[in-house]
């Protein structure tokens, strides 16, 4: 990977796009430090200061936020509105006919989707935009803060409307910034934000472990945590590369004078199939019913069961049905982004089959039968990512959304490979010497 990076800076196009990536990076790390108008900076750092406040309800999203979001800055809620409107418009393609249309007309198609997306990512923006600004005011952000009340002193409609126009503007900034690595720069814009979001909260995490470490002064608790986190990115990326390779041979076909076909090719299947969208499903379901409880007043008994069994992460309720629920959304996604039915329509137009099985209806069987196999070590090795590392870090003092946990390692390994890989492809065509060396 090193090397890769180092080849790249010695290509001058190369390096350009690695320099304007890494000052739009700068330029996002910068938002993430702006507090937005209305709010007291200093009741937030002490806030954020408190024990209580690293064990929120709202740690995944602060996460995604590269930590904006418990500071209340301008880029408060991140790139989640885009991830949530991208998520949304992938489902609503296999049920609504006319965007099912668009994505098959190409890149126009594409284009308008995206379209769709970016309105649908500023309506989110502002829905998220005024819960955050109605939980901060009501104190609910930070919950056993003496001054969580405080954080913003003026509550008039104006002083609101300006906090959510703000974070609105903010988001729409995040997502252009986005857009312009992926047409400036090196790798998907979104998923490169994502990573230094996630990044950016990795040595801090690291340093609270070692000053609340006990043995020689934390040093054996820190490199105890480095190597859990070394073999668990070790496994993330060996799982990510596995795939079962299904062959496809294309018949030789005579059109005119010239033959055409007789090649053969492969479909890969991943194991992980679904990537980290399972994870993320099952943590948004889960937390709504703790947001429910935590915005309910009193003590009644539905609110202190919901705190006591799904509210906190490491209860054995909450990992419970956590691990089944990332099963099932694993299941669920696979299900609805890939189409055996299609696939196997598709191959049978161009004359491809696979060795032993008809072509048609037979081949969307195989491929179906295939395809469930392989979800189900890459569903429980999802599970298993996404409480292992919670459980075994638990110890160390670390919460639920340190680095080195289920949703966020598998962002940082998967976005990693796939920009290495972009970079080695670019390499490669720019230094391709042919067949004549």
């Amino acid at each position: 990977m090193l090397t890769a990076f180092a080849r790249a800076f010695k290509t001058p196009d190369l390096r350009k796009k690695l320099l304007f990536t890494l000052g739009i990076i700068v330029v996002y790390r910068v938002g993430t430090h702006i507090p937005i108008p209305g709010v007291d900076y200093r009741n937030v750092q002490t806030c954020i200061d408190s024990a209580e406040a690293n064990q929120g309800l709202f740690g995944l999203v602060n996460m995604f936020s590269g930590g904006a979001l418990l500071q209340i800055t301008i880029f408060a809620l991140g790139i989640m509105p885009y991830i949530t409107a991208s998520i949304i418009l992938q489902l609503l393609t296999v049920v609504i006919p006319r965007l099912e249309a668009l994505k098959k007309e190409g890149q126009a198609g594409t284009a308008k989707i995206t379209q769709y997306t970016r309105y649908l990512t500023i309506a989110l923006a502002v829905l998220q935009g005024t819960g955050l600004v109605a939980t901060a005011r009501s104190g609910a952000l930070f919950s056993g803060c003496p001054v969580a009340s405080q954080i913003v002193p003026d509550q008039s409609i104006f002083v609101t409307i300006t906090m959510v126009i703000t974070m609105t503007a903010g988001t729409a900034a995040v997502m252009w910034l986005g857009e312009l690595i992926t047409d400036r720069g090196i790798g998907n814009g979104m998923s490169i934000l994502m990573f230094i979001s996630i990044a950016a909260t990795f040595p801090s995490a690291l340093w609270a472990i070692k000053q609340e470490g006990s043995l020689a002064g934390g040093w054996i608790e820190f490199g105890i945590v480095i190597l859990v986190g070394l073999v668990v990115i070790a496994l993330v990326v060996f799982v990510e590369q596995a795939q079962r390779r299904i062959p496809v041979q294309y018949a030789k076909r005579m059109i005119g004078r010239r033959s055409y076909g007789g090649t053969s090719t492969y479909i890969p299947l991943k194991v992980n199939q679904a990537g980290i969208i399972p994870v993320i499903f099952a943590s948004s379901l889960l937390y709504i019913p703790a947001l429910v409880a935590q915005f309910a007043g009193g003590k009644s008994d539905w609110k202190i069961w919901i705190e006591k069994n799904l509210a906190l992460p490491d209860a054995p309720m909450h990992m419970v049905l956590y691990f089944f629920l990332i099963i099932f959304f694993a299941f669920f996604y696979v299900a609805i982004s890939f189409n055996p039915e299609e696939v196997a329509d598709n191959m049978k137009k161009y004359g491809g089959f696979i060795p032993g099985i008809r072509a048609g209806r037979p081949t969307a069987e195989y491929l179906s039968y295939v395809l469930n196999r392989i979800t189900w070590p890459g569903s429980l090795y999802l599970g298993l990512i996404a409480l292992v590392p919670t459980m075994a870090l638990a110890g160390f003092g670390a919460n639920q959304n340190f680095p080195f946990g289920g949703t966020s390692i598998l962002i940082i390994v998967g976005v990693g490979l796939e920009t290495v890989k972009q970079i080695e492809s670019q390499l490669q065509q720019r230094n391709y010497e042919g067949f004549l060396r």
